[in-house]
């Protein structure tokens, strides 16, 4: 195995995010056990958030085997499931301080294939994550469903805090979380 750390650039890489992206999609999966995602994007999505913030990616020849998706506040009204989200970020102060009046990245989706977890590359995305976005925003902002056990561990085993929490319409639970950079 030989894994490439990089960010995300050609219509093939875009496409392997979206192939990973259906198979940890919370109505694909039998259990929830492994974590999930629930969103789901197209290419054109893909591409116009990278063109503001890179995603980042994991490769194994070929085969994307991980990423963590780089959204900014320019693509806030285009996925409609996230506009709660940015509504609600736009209720929290952080040390006082509104939300608004920070530089954040918000990180769109994380999601690392079956068959790679365990490997430490959640936190090797996550590293070179920083290393492209940290000189460039002030912290990086995310949700997660309360569900989401394994994901709420390994975000806070990086270094992100939660902020807040609030449901949504449908019941499901969402807690806020932050990595002050």
């Amino acid at each position: 195995m030989s894994l490439q750390f990089k960010t995300a650039e050609t219509y093939e890489e875009f496409v392997g995010i979206l192939e990973l992206q259906q198979e940890n999609h919370i109505k694909n999966l039998d259990s929830l056990d492994q974590g999930f995602v629930f969103a789901e994007h197209s290419v054109e999505d893909l591409a116009k958030m990278n063109s503001f913030a890179p995603h980042i990616i994991a490769k194994d020849g070929e085969l994307v085997v991980a990423y963590i998706l780089g959204m900014t506040v320019e693509s806030r009204y285009d996925i409609s499931m996230l506009i709660p989200m940015f509504e609600q970020f736009d209720e929290i102060e952080v040390n006082g301080t509104p939300l608004s009046a920070y530089n954040y990245i918000v990180v769109g989706q994380v999601a690392v294939a079956k068959d790679y977890r365990g490997m430490g590359i959640f936190d090797q995305c996550y590293e070179l994550y920083h290393e492209v976005h940290g000189k460039n925003f002030d912290f990086a902002i995310t949700e997660i469903s309360e569900r989401n056990y394994r994901s709420l561990a390994a975000h806070y085993r990086v270094g992100f805090r939660e902020l807040s929490r609030y449901p949504n319409e449908d019941g499901e639970v969402w807690i806020i979380v932050a990595w002050d950079w």
